[in-house]
């Protein structure tokens, strides 16, 4: 019966694992002291030798044979162990034996005196996914643990592991491997099976595998079910990764803002059966490419591509800013994110790329910076524009491919007129029955109308950031307005170099009169019939 390569080349002793020297280094000088910790906790990412080195320590504490902290490999108990024969060495699955009742039964029979071995392990996989309930049963026997009793928790999120938990373990934090240790690895596996595995081929399964043997294994093992001569052309296709030219085209599209040809793009990969989330996945991978080819000073090392792909990725890069290619990456996992809610996973990616496309452009999107003598003679102009003054320059001229600019300076009669908003203390007083920490944070402020939307002006800047990010003070605050008022408005900031306040003449008559001592009284029109 055939074997997975990845089950078959699993390392079976601490110096057979790559990538983790520090870890492996650490563990076999414990065991060949004697000085094996109770419990050990093993994190980081699937396939990067966790559950691996679990079982060599297994196989060294109790090896009737070990070699300087490794096991032999050759004893009863090793070879037992490899097969799973072994009762003393237990391997649990948290993600299917998760209950507060299978961690009794575990501490139970954890007192009783291993058969075989000299000490029982107990190898508890994916550890975050028991229960609190479990934990708090694991942990009573962790605390004071039997002698011969050894517990290995592997987990790839130890934030979810309870820090009574992890107190009372020895933690090792597994690393990526590195591209190169994993291609000299499978190079190695390749010659032992006898097919060919190029130098480049074999370094781009490690990319794309980021940093996990066992998928960089398990990929090279699907290559060969394709061919016994495995080159970059073979990866790709085992690989699933797209023609890279329609990628290349719908980015080209978005930098051009073009987005009819951004829709047919899509359209011919829909007709073509895209299934449109992997497309959207596909096109996630392609502009975080752009975004690395961007900012990265050397992004061959960190791009998931084909190596004669990586100049194609910086000449694309150059058609977008940084700022940009953000904004692009969130638009299409909105998009992603979307899809599980909708039937029409395609309405939601052209939404995205029309969005996108239609967005305006940002202060930086610029094709070209002005040379450096032309951008001082452009600001000292602006300067001397927004000072009220004309603008001299003692410098030469622009060259004629830059236009002057001109920038006309703010005045009062260019600012949108604002009404105080008179009820805002009454929505004051309702909102803080509502919403006492929102409360504080408007302490003090002012709020005024401009048509539907009220602006509100606060010096506290955890009230910006609240009317910003917060969804629910945003309708706290709507909700205290309808009670007082009974109509909706649109919230905002008020900014004085947008708004101006116009004030009734009436009130300002008032205000300057009792400034100056003046008793005033406003009476209304019937209220002056009478006096008549």
């Amino acid at each position: 019966m055939y074997q997975a390569l990845y089950r078959k080349y699993r390392p079976r002793t601490f110096d057979d694992v790559c990538g983790q020297e520090v870890i492996t280094t650490t563990l076999r000088h414990e065991i060949a002291h004697g000085r094996a910790s109770h419990a050990y906790l093993f994190t980081g990412l699937r396939g990067c030798g966790k559950t691996t080195c679990s079982k060599i320590i297994a196989k060294a504490v109790n090896c009737l044979h070990p070699q300087d902290g490794n096991p032999c490999c050759e004893c009863d108990i090793c070879r037992g162990i490899d097969s799973d024969a072994v009762t003393d060495v237990m391997e649990i699955d948290a993600a299917s034996n998760s209950g507060v009742d299978y961690m009794r039964e575990l501490r139970e029979q954890a007192f009783y005196r291993p058969v075989q071995c000299n000490k029982r392990v107990y190898i508890i996989d994916e550890a975050h996914m028991l229960s609190p309930e479990a934990f708090n049963a694991l942990l009573k026997i962790m605390e004071e643990p039997p002698e011969h009793v050894l517990f290995i928790l592997a987990t790839t999120e130890v934030h979810k592991v309870p820090a009574t938990i992890i107190s009372r373990c020895q933690r090792f934090d597994f690393k990526r491997i590195e591209a190169d240790s994993i291609a000299d690895r499978l190079e190695h596996i390749a010659q032992l099976e006898g097919f060919t595995l190029e130098r480049e081929a074999g370094l781009m399964i490690a990319r794309l595998a980021e940093g996990g043997m066992r998928d960089a294994i398990s990929l090279l093992d699907q290559c060969w079910s394709s061919a016994q001569h495995i080159d970059l052309s073979v990866v790709a296709a085992c690989a699933g990764m797209p023609e890279n030219g329609a990628l290349f085209s719908l980015s080209q599209a978005l930098a051009e803002r073009d987005c009819a040809a951004a829709l047919l793009q899509v359209g011919t990969l829909c007709a073509g059966s895209v299934d449109v989330q992997r497309l959207c996945e596909q096109m996630t991978e392609h502009f975080r490419n752009l975004m690395l080819a961007r900012c990265a000073q050397k992004p061959e090392q960190l791009l998931v591509c084909l190596p004669q792909e990586v100049d194609m990725y910086r000449d694309a890069a150059a058609s977008f800013t940084p700022r940009r290619l953000l904004d692009i990456l969130d638009a299409i996992q909105d998009a992603l994110a979307h899809m599980g809610r909708t039937p029409n996973k395609r309405m939601e990616l052209e939404m995205a790329l029309v969005r996108i496309c239609e967005a305006a452009p940002a202060p930086d999107e610029s094709a070209r910076a002005p040379e450096s003598g032309a951008l001082e003679e452009r600001v000292a102009r602006l300067e001397a524009l927004l000072r009220g003054q004309e603008a001299v320059s003692a410098a030469a001229p622009p060259e004629p491919s830059a236009p002057p600019v001109v920038v006309q300076a703010p005045t009062e009669d260019m600012r949108k007129a604002a009404r105080p908003f008179e009820q805002w203390a009454q929505v004051l007083e309702q909102l803080q029955a509502k919403n006492k920490a929102l409360h504080g944070a408007l302490a003090g402020s002012r709020a005024y109308t401009a048509g539907d939307l009220l602006l509100i002006h606060s010096e506290n800047e955890l009230f910006l950031k609240l009317i910003r990010e917060n969804d629910y003070a945003k309708q706290n605050i709507h909700e205290c307005i309808m009670d007082v008022v009974g109509r909706r408005y649109r919230l905002g900031p008020y900014k004085e170099n947008l708004y101006r306040v116009d004030r009734d003449p009436l009130d300002e008559l008032r205000r300057k009169a009792e400034t100056s001592g003046v008793p005033v009284r406003v009476i209304g029109a019937a209220e002056q019939e009478t006096e008549n």
